[in-house]
């Protein structure tokens, strides 16, 4: 029925083949895109129950979620909008109780940023039904990353640059290849 192709007969549409030990099946003809069938290859850090594992940060988000929110999607943003002006918009919508649908499409960013999957059920019902522990689960996503989310906080002006301390802070990172002698003839 279908012809034999380099992948040892089969479905003409596959190209299969092993790389490091793992089977690697690849299309050869492009798909519709169907966004409901993009499968999301990496778990969450933590359970979305978990949020205990840091006790300061679960405190803070259940009195103050826009702190928290507002870490996340500076973050997420990569710096492009403040923790503060996150977190004051999240503030003022959750005073008409819509909050839940700002964050909820933070929570979709950061899936697609980190391919994450969609768990335990749909981004948006997380945040409905578990905003503070859905919250919880992202900053530590996020610092289980490797992302300081204290870092850039100040007692005095909080919700400043976190995004852009962290990236300061991962350039001091970075050094330069070592100077090699020359050699001598």
């Amino acid at each position: 029925m279908y012809p034999s192709s380099h992948n040892g007969g089969g479905h003409p549409k596959y190209a299969q083949g092993y790389a490091g030990g793992a089977m690697n099946i690849q299309p050869t003809q492009p798909y519709p895109s169907n966004s409901n069938t993009s499968a999301a290859t990496r778990r969450w850090s933590t359970g979305l129950g978990h949020c205990c594992d840091d006790p300061a940060n679960c405190l803070i988000t259940c009195f103050c979620p826009c702190i928290t929110f507002g870490q996340i999607a500076e973050i997420v943003n990569q710096g492009s909008v403040s923790c503060a002006a996150s977190g004051v918009i999240y503030g003022l919508l959750g005073l008409t109780g819509l909050s839940c649908f700002y964050s909820c499409s933070y929570r979709s960013r950061l899936r697609g940023q980190y391919d994450l999957e969609e768990a335990p059920c749909e981004d948006c019902l997380v945040h409905f039904c578990c905003e503070t522990c859905a919250l919880c689960q992202e900053y530590r996503q996020l610092r289980n990353q490797g992302f300081d989310m204290g870092i850039g906080m100040s007692i005095y002006v909080p919700l400043i640059c976190c995004w852009h301390a962290n990236m300061d802070r991962q350039g001091r990172g970075i050094t330069a290849a070592p100077v090699v002698g020359r050699m001598t003839r």
